[in-house]
């Protein structure tokens, strides 16, 4: 991961306030400049931040732990972000694969990035929020127990209500990929 240069640090901390100050639901009584702080305080989640960005996923507060002072950015794109689509679920899927394997997993993915992909509870609190993934789905953190039988799991919003289904983790699909969150 690269460092971000000046100007490329106030340009993106401009495109996250706007979306903060937009999306005020997400974050009641937080304040943007106290964020902001946090986040020139820690440049290297910033560039983790520029990575969500980039690959589409249109990060954004979505809570903040007031004891331990730390704000948890998530991927907040209407769909599954678009540069971390067609990924299996994990490595030992991605290995599985006898043809067609897919550019990568998931869960390598986000451990590249730096995030941590959704929990079930993390991707319901999120659309508590919003409507995501109306048109797409995301994997979401597999139970070992599930995953030792070779499943993986995923949601989407549909019908007006979150659904939660299973597939084989080896599998992959053009809209299908993952939500990830960052604590500041």
């Amino acid at each position: 991961m690269k460092a971000l240069t000046a100007t490329e640090r106030e340009e993106f901390l401009k495109i996250l306030k706007a979306r903060f100050e937009k999306n005020m639901n997400r974050h009641k009584g937080l304040d943007w400049a106290k964020v902001q702080a946090k986040l020139e305080a820690n440049p290297k989640k910033l560039a983790i931040l520029q990575e969500m960005e980039d690959t589409g996923g249109e990060p954004d507060v979505i809570a903040y732990d007031k004891k331990a002072d730390v704000y948890t950015f998530v991927d907040c794109s209407p769909e599954t972000p678009k540069g971390r689509r067609n990924l299996c679920y994990d490595r030992e899927a991605l290995e599985a694969r006898k043809e067609h394997k897919p550019a990568n997993s998931a869960m390598d993915v986000a451990k590249e990035m730096g995030i941590e992909i959704l929990s079930e509870e993390e991707y319901k609190a999120l659309q508590e929020l919003g409507t995501f993934d109306a048109k797409t789905s995301s994997w979401i953190k597999t139970p070992a127990d599930v995953r030792k039988l070779g499943g993986a799991l995923f949601s989407d919003y549909r019908y007006g209500r979150v659904f939660v289904y299973h597939n084989g983790a080896q599998s992959y699909y053009a809209v299908r990929g993952f939500r990830g969150s960052l604590k500041v």
